[in-house]
């Protein structure tokens, strides 16, 4: 998604015009009950398939909960969900029951479990002996504080853009969504409650924190003051300025035998605890309350790493440096990770010493799309060495922010302060606790990415003439399956995107259609014309339920509302959502979703729903296909290798089906 530009003569003019996005619909109760059940079709069929209850009997028994619920407290809920939407000022669903149920009650560490990651590509104008290194570097370096200030005043420039409408601006319907959504990145940070997380509050036009990023320096915080007060973004000069002027007060602070207490790492936790220990914090000192107030009020997060992760030698991957900047964007440092981050900022800018960079979001406030589009414009354009007053050169390892001459860049940028914490023996506890507890949750996590580069969109699109995001849909399918030898819920995300304030639906990608072409590629007495046939209709299939989620047409949310709309304190309640199939369908052990092209990322991910499935964060591109693959360690029924090899043959295969002359040679 690329940003649109409009001339402010056009801006001025059209604003007698401004669209409108629709509400976000209630779907219809009847249609929605019809789609459920075809739905549970393909786990039917498995069933009877391995010994279970035949189809007809199984289906029937579905049908008629159905009908019960659509003729008896159905038809109450329904009424009240479109009630619900009536008194709500934006649309029933994300107003009142999707933050709340998908991420802000979930309990679960957001470390691998919710963020996402997103690994940067490279900037050319970076010498290559500064990025590529022999030996793995440790301290902070020249150009990686360039890089740092570089992103962050572009950020920062987009942000002011889409203020001042020069970016996706309100004219189309595109800019009223993008616009909104993006806004929720800044000044945003999710705060910890027992039961129920909460966001913060929006800072105020006049509040100076607002200005300021998170800069974390080996788990030492600073405030850095990066707008002006007209919200414009500061030179990246200066920027830079004040970075040294952080880091050098850090590398002076650890010369004299300091250490930080890594506070940031309980952000790790699971929530309730979380909760817990930030009450004890903030009831410490009111010195406490005013560093956090200005966390969760700063524009958004900066990591500098003091190092270069490299893998362990024992890690195998097909692309070591790709994997381990994956990894450290992910969880920091595989030896200590949850250090330097601050897991609850929406969105985190991460740079190591050799200027590999990367963001990690926090996933509440928006989905990982719209966060990617701004780290687009981030990096789309090079540093640029002319608005700096000296050039870097090959400068690698000499950072110059040790001794005087890190106490003239003190001197002589202001524009930022420590963010210190009192703590006590309670909380250092709880920090070395918490550190353990990230460890091996991140020592579990199977990430890697693979590149599969034989072809891309434009072969899929032009040659095969199929649509490319159902095509991939059915690489993974037939992946699962010859990796697992069975079929399992699979989740597609769709934003709702033509919607005000929308976000997602729920794309089943498993159907009956999928699985009668996944068999049939199993089995070896079908032809390869009755094989591309059964693909076609699958994919036919996939996008008519792709469709159908991004117009508002979905199931999923829409059995969400209904369920919550029966009141328990009533003794109200219904098999529908009792059956044990209901459960099964939405076991996400597929939990996938599509981003952009991804021309300046290097690679993605987050993390598996379910301890034997995958989480699939893939970037379909014109000439190759990238996949971020996250599994568990510890679950002998996943690898994320292996999914790795049966998603390329997968491709291979459907390759080779798609081209009538070489059918024989499958």
């Amino acid at each position: 998604m690329q940003a649109p530009l409009l001339p402010s003569r056009a801006r001025a003019a059209s604003r007698t015009s401004i669209p409108s996005l629709p509400r976000l619909p209630v779907p219809d109760l009847h249609k929605t009950l019809q789609k459920y059940l075809q739905s549970l079709e393909p786990f039917l069929q498995e069933d009877e398939a391995r010994g279970g209850t035949d189809f007809n009997t199984a289906y029937a028994a579905r049908q008629q909960l159905a009908n019960d619920f659509e003729n008896g407290i159905g038809r109450l809920c329904q009424e009240r969900l479109l009630e619900l939407d009536r008194i709500s000022p934006n649309n029933w669903l994300n107003d009142n029951i999707w933050l709340k149920k998908a991420y802000h009650e979930w309990r679960a560490p957001l470390i691998v479990n919710s963020n996402w990651w997103l690994a940067l590509g490279d900037d050319q104008v970076i010498p290559p002996s500064v990025r590529h290194v022999s030996s793995p570097l440790r301290g902070y370096t020249p150009w990686q504080i360039r890089r740092a200030a570089w992103l962050v005043h572009r950020i920062v420039d987009f942000k002011a853009q889409l203020e001042r409408q020069e970016v996706y601006p309100d004219t189309t319907r595109t800019g009223l969504w993008f616009r909104h959504a993006a806004l929720q990145v800044f000044n945003a940070c999710r705060v910890p409650q027992r039961d129920c997380d909460r966001f913060s509050s929006i800072p105020t036009l006049a509040d100076a924190d607002a200005r300021k990023v998170l800069l974390m320096l080996n788990d030492w915080m600073y405030a850095v003051e990066v707008m002006a007060s007209d919200r414009s973004p500061l030179p990246a000069a200066l920027i830079e300025d004040r970075l040294r002027a952080a880091v050098a007060d850090a590398e002076a602070r650890r010369r004299k035998g300091e250490r930080a207490v890594p506070v940031s790492v309980l952000t790790t936790n699971d929530r309730d605890r979380w909760a817990d220990n930030l009450a004890h914090l903030l009831s410490l000192s009111p010195t406490n309350q005013r560093t956090f107030r200005i966390i969760t009020q700063t524009v958004f997060a900066l990591s500098l790493d003091d190092y270069t992760y490299n893998l362990p030698a024992s890690h195998t991957t097909p692309d070591p440096d790709l994997a381990a900047h994956l990894h450290n964007v992910r969880s920091g440092h595989g030896a200590r990770p949850g250090h330097n981050r601050w897991y609850d900022k929406a969105f985190t800018l991460i740079v190591e010493a050799n200027t590999r960079a990367g963001v990690l979001g926090e996933h509440s406030p928006v989905d990982a799309l719209v966060p990617s589009v701004i780290a687009d414009y981030a990096i789309v354009q090079g540093v640029d060495e002319d608005v700096f007053p000296h050039r870097l050169g090959s400068e690698r390892c000499e950072s110059g922010l040790g001794g005087e001459k890190g106490e003239d860049a003190m001197r002589i940028a202001d524009g930022w302060e420590r963010l210190d914490w009192v703590v006590d023996s309670r909380l250092e506890a709880e920090c070395e606790e918490a550190a353990k507890r990230a460890k091996a949750i991140v020592d579990d996590s199977d990430n890697d990415e693979l590149v599969f580069d034989a072809y891309g969109v434009d072969w899929i699109k032009n040659e095969a003439r199929l649509s490319p995001d159902a095509y991939i849909q059915m690489a993974l399918q037939l992946a699962w399956y010859r990796t697992r030898g069975e079929f399992t819920a699979t989740y597609e995300t769709a934003l709702t995107r033509l919607f005000k304030h929308g976000r997602t639906e729920t794309i089943r990608a498993l159907s009956a259609d999928s699985r009668a072409w996944v068999l049939a590629m199993a089995d070896p007495s079908t032809s390869n014309d009755t094989r591309l046939a059964l693909l076609k209709r699958a994919l036919q299939t996939h996008t008519q339920l792709t469709r159908e989620a991004a117009t508002g047409r979905g199931i999923d949310r829409h059995l969400l509302g209904l369920r919550l709309m029966l009141r328990a304190d009533a003794g109200e309640r219904h098999a529908l959502f009792e059956d044990e199939l209901f459960a099964r369908s939405q076991e996400w052990k597929l939990s996938t979703s599509g981003l952009s092209a991804g021309y300046q990322f290097r690679g993605t991910g987050f993390g598996a729903s379910y301890e034997d499935g995958y989480g699939i964060n893939y970037m379909p591109a014109p000439d190759n296909l990238r996949f971020g693959i996250e599994s568990k360690h510890s679950c002998p029924k996943t690898s994320t290798q292996l999914f790795m090899a049966a998603v390329v043959s997968a491709l291979e295969d459907m390759q080779v089906l798609c081209k009538p002359t070489l059918h024989a040679h499958l």
